[in-house]
């Protein structure tokens, strides 16, 4: 199958080098790499003239195309019209050898499939099952064999009923999914949810849909509201042989004010994508997770090190959450 890969990128030249680096290593080579950089400056395009990669594309994107949604969808109209996969990766991974190679078998395997995404090896916190052990279902979460340790937010949702009554990478009526990933067992698994670190899908997809331009700039959750437009059209897998890290590169993120409206507004907006008519009881819970989240980010003021960060994203989640009584998000 001829696949493309199109990585949009932001003011980060050293990690889109090492990404790149990774590509080179693959068992199979993308037909073609297309960066999509919206920087203000030449610095990734320089990088780019001193380092030689295969089928390289590289595109300087204007103001009228910058932001992560504008940016993909930029690439995917520069895409080869003999594609029949489109990759996404975000410019501070590092892929595992197998990749791409994975990621086509998985397609190859069911033409059902219409989207696939990985595992992030490096943020991974799954442990095998020690049958010796009890463990506390509110405190660790169990699944084929494996356990792994919920974080604070969970284990209060947990105790307060809140917690998401499907598997992993799904989104249940009221969203706020489990964000606990898969083990690494070697299966596929059917999901909503795919990752913009990591997600490919076939180009016949956007022969019917795009990225939405809701989502400006940073674009929190552009993934999600793809992903889930997507399923319309086939199912969405996570397979746990697509192994790559991912290092958050700190530079081209929004303020933490700006993150924190954005985590709840763009929140909202994905949840009213998978669910148009809530229940009373799905609002109550939303809302609920809302609040709590809000006020656990708020503790972290007193415990993190980077206090100011904790409490302007704090004030951002709240300006964001009474905002949608006053003005709630709509598409565009």
């Amino acid at each position: 199958m001829k696949f493309s890969l199109i990585v949009c990128t932001y003011m980060r030249p050293e990690s889109l080098i090492l990404l790149l680096k990774s590509v080179q290593n693959q068992t199979l080579y993308p037909n073609e790499i297309l960066i999509i950089d919206g920087s203000v400056n030449y610095n990734t395009e320089n990088v780019l003239k001193e380092n030689s990669f295969k089928s390289i594309k590289y595109f300087l994107v204007s103001d009228k195309n910058r932001g992560l949604t504008r940016q993909r969808n930029f690439g995917i109209s520069k895409v080869n019209s003999d594609s029949e996969i489109v990759c996404f990766l975000d410019d501070d991974t590092v892929l595992e050898r197998d990749y791409f190679a994975e990621i086509i078998n998985t397609f190859q395997n069911s033409n059902d499939i219409i989207g696939v995404g990985g595992v992030a090896i490096n943020e991974y916190k799954w442990k095998p099952q020690d049958e010796n052990v009890s463990y506390n279902p509110k405190r660790q979460y169990l699944f084929e064999g494996f356990v792994y340790k919920e974080g604070l937010r969970n284990v209060v949702r947990n105790y307060l009923g809140l917690a998401s009554n499907l598997g992993p990478g799904k989104m249940p009526a009221y969203s706020h999914g489990k964000t606990c990933g898969f083990p690494m067992t070697g299966k596929t698994y059917d999901v909503d949810l795919l990752i913009g670190m990591s997600m490919a899908f076939r180009k016949s997809v956007f022969d019917n849909i795009m990225f939405s331009n809701f989502f400006i700039g940073y674009g929190l959750y552009e993934d999600a509201d793809f992903s889930l437009r997507a399923l319309q059209f086939g199912r969405n897998v996570i397979n746990t042989k697509v192994k790559l890290s991912h290092y958050h590169a700190p530079s081209g993120r929004p303020n933490q004010y700006k993150y924190g409206k954005m985590v709840v507004r763009n929140g909202w907006y994905v949840w009213r994508v998978k669910n148009h008519n809530p229940s009373l009881e799905d609002h109550f819970k939303w809302n609920a997770i809302i609040i709590m989240l809000t006020i656990i980010r708020f503790t972290n003021v007193f415990t993190d090190r980077d206090k100011k960060a904790a409490f302007t994203e704090t004030i951002g989640r709240v300006v964001g959450w009474w905002s949608l009584f006053f003005s709630k998000p709509v598409s565009k």
